[in-house]
């Protein structure tokens, strides 16, 4: 005998599958394919978002913190007599500026120096402190940037003594 007329059962069901597999995919699993890989792809461009706006905040932050450290810097050569005197206005000194870091006629950041005679009785030196903003509190007053930096979102804020 035949093996086909033995199981003729499990060959029309052979024969069913097999249209199956021919058929193809249902709209259903298509629709919800096309739901998981728009889920997928909008969760990425998310996490692609977030990580473009970390990004822009870490280089702000680390040329604010740059602007910072180049003030004290330049404040650490100058001489008792001239720190005491600072800021110079006829040597183009500026306790308060408005600063473009690339030179693209875009102001970035405004940089505020304080400077005073030390507290410490020990020292014999200048207390420096020397805070970076984003040029969105460029009309703000100093008075109130100084007295709340948090709230006005200090980039770079550098408390350090320059002794002579």
């Amino acid at each position: 005998m035949d093996d086909l007329s033995l199981n003729p059962p499990q060959e029309q069901m052979k024969v069913i599958s097999s249209k199956r597999e021919k058929n193809g995919f249902t709209l259903i699993e298509t629709i919800i394919s096309l739901a998981l890989v728009t889920v997928v792809f909008v969760s990425l461009a998310q996490l692609f978002t977030l990580s473009v706006m970390q990004n822009l905040r870490s280089n702000e932050m680390s040329n604010a913190i740059f602007l910072a450290q180049q003030q004290i810097d330049y404040l650490r050569t100058l001489t008792s007599d001239e720190l005491s005197i600072f800021p110079n206005l006829a040597i183009g000194e500026s306790n308060d500026e408005l600063l473009d870091l690339n030179q693209d006629g875009t102001l970035d950041f405004r940089r505020i120096t304080i400077i005073n005679p030390s507290v410490a009785a020990s020292v014999a030196g200048y207390d420096v402190l020397v805070m970076v903003f984003p040029i969105s509190v460029r009309d703000v007053a100093r008075d109130e940037l100084i007295a709340n930096p948090d709230k006005y979102k200090v980039r770079a804020y550098v408390h350090t003594i320059v002794t002579r």
